[in-house]
């Protein structure tokens, strides 16, 4: 493994109505799209994803994305949607191990496990998406506003998991995010997006 080589690499990146995005990033490193509403911000977190169709390179550790089976590059570079989806009934059967001591950093007791997902308000079905994304270990999270639906207490707690998560994996962390106070702590690269010229009645964000 060559250290001194970016861990992910975005190369003249294209999707719907964004792009070109060019962009390098270090082991452990954190970067901060911002921008109104409409300028691509999770069109661009999707394309590096590989769930959209896109132009351009996406490369992680030297390695381009076609040369990653589809699951595995979604493992290893995960995408964080504003809303995940739930496909059982219960919090535990998402989860290979619901007893983490990640559950308890993000406020979470053992028994929420048992809880029918139908109880769980937004704030709390974006920490939990959280946590079931961070079970596979991946080494790039893209984050689409995981504060989003938080309040300032919870904010934190995420902040500080993902904060964690990163020193720890070395992993890059991609955030979308419109909070300026936000963009403070987080302490990382920002890239302001700008609106893109669109046909009428395209209102992706």
């Amino acid at each position: 493994m060559n250290s001194s080589r970016p861990l992910f690499e975005v190369d003249e990146l294209r999707t719907k109505h964004v792009g070109p995005l060019s962009l390098a990033l270090a082991r452990g490193e954190s970067l901060v799209l911002s921008g109104p509403s409409g300028t691509g911000k999770s069109l661009l977190l999707r394309a590096m994803a590989d769930l959209d169709p896109h132009e351009g390179r996406v490369l992680l550790d030297g390695r381009e994305q076609s040369e990653y089976p589809v699951t595995e590059w979604r493992h290893q570079v995960a995408y964080l949607p504003a809303e995940s989806a739930w496909w059982a009934d219960t919090v535990g059967e998402h989860f290979n191990n619901p007893q983490s001591i990640a559950w308890k950093k993000l406020g979470f007791e053992t028994v929420v496990s048992d809880w029918n997902i139908s109880r769980l308000s937004s704030g709390e079905r974006q920490r939990l998406a959280l946590l079931r994304m961070l079970e596979n270990q991946p080494r790039v999270l893209l984050l689409d506003e995981p504060t989003a639906n938080l309040d300032a207490e919870n904010t934190a707690l995420v902040e500080s998991l993902v904060a964690d998560y990163r020193d720890h994996y070395e992993a890059v962390i991609v955030w979308v995010s419109h909070d300026r106070a936000q963009l403070e702590r987080l302490q990382a690269r920002v890239i302001e997006l700008n609106k893109p010229e669109k046909p009428r009645g395209d209102h992706d964000e």
